[in-house]
């Protein structure tokens, strides 16, 4: 069966979170409609649709995607740490065992992008995806696909800090030892400490503290 073909909006969407627009880059419909192939009235709707959601934001008459700043981002993670520590809670309750065996072959298969961090970061939001749909709760899972389309607008990943992946590898093997063991309040709290750190690492990387990857 063909997949069917994406709407402007998730194309869009797609291109900011792959880091092809970058926060205060301006977006201009005929260069959108060029670039996806599609015409300029479904990309003017999808545009409008990404200003009310707040990814866009207006710079006289352009429209530019939008960025965060510091308590923006304070605000974004303390919101990402509860939801998703909610979500591993839950997953561990009612994750099918197929599922944790998803999970697990994720670390597992993680480990040879340690060194390749923009496909670690593709790779961890497949797994954080991977945990959402675990919790079999599709409220939940609608309010963390709303968080995860704010992390776009973050013009790096914290996985392109010195040492991070290793860590943060090392953090979803025990999200997912706490998953398989069906403890939700050991899952929980991994998954929130995770955030933490990640959050933690990034501050560090915006100040200058930490290195990038070269």
């Amino acid at each position: 069966m063909k997949t069917p073909p994406k709407d402007a909006y998730t194309l869009i969407l797609e291109a900011i979170d792959m880091g092809l627009y970058k926060p205060g880059d301006r977006l201009v419909e005929s260069d959108l409609a060029e670039r996806f192939g599609v015409s300029r009235t479904p990309i003017r709707e999808a545009l409008q649709r990404l200003e009310t959601q707040s990814l866009l934001t207006r710079d006289g008459r352009s429209l530019i995607v939008a960025s965060l700043d510091h308590n923006q981002l304070a605000e974004l993670y303390v919101v990402r740490a509860e939801l998703e520590g909610l979500a591993a809670n839950l997953a561990a309750r009612h994750a099918t065992d197929e599922e944790v065996r998803v999970l697990r072959d994720m670390v597992e298969d993680d480990r040879a992008l340690l060194n390749d961090p923009q496909a670690m970061a593709r790779a961890n939001r497949r797994f954080h995806k991977q945990i959402h749909l675990a919790s079999h709760n599709r409220f939940l899972v609608q309010q963390l696909d709303l968080v995860h389309r704010s992390m776009a607008l973050m013009a790096t990943t914290s996985l392109a800090a010195l040492g991070r992946p290793e860590d943060a590898l090392k953090e979803h093997d025990a999200i997912v030892v706490a998953i398989e063991a069906r403890d939700s309040t050991a899952a929980g709290e991994a998954l929130k400490a995770h955030i933490s750190k990640a959050f933690v690492t990034r501050l560090k990387l915006d100040s200058g503290e930490v290195n990038a990857i070269a």
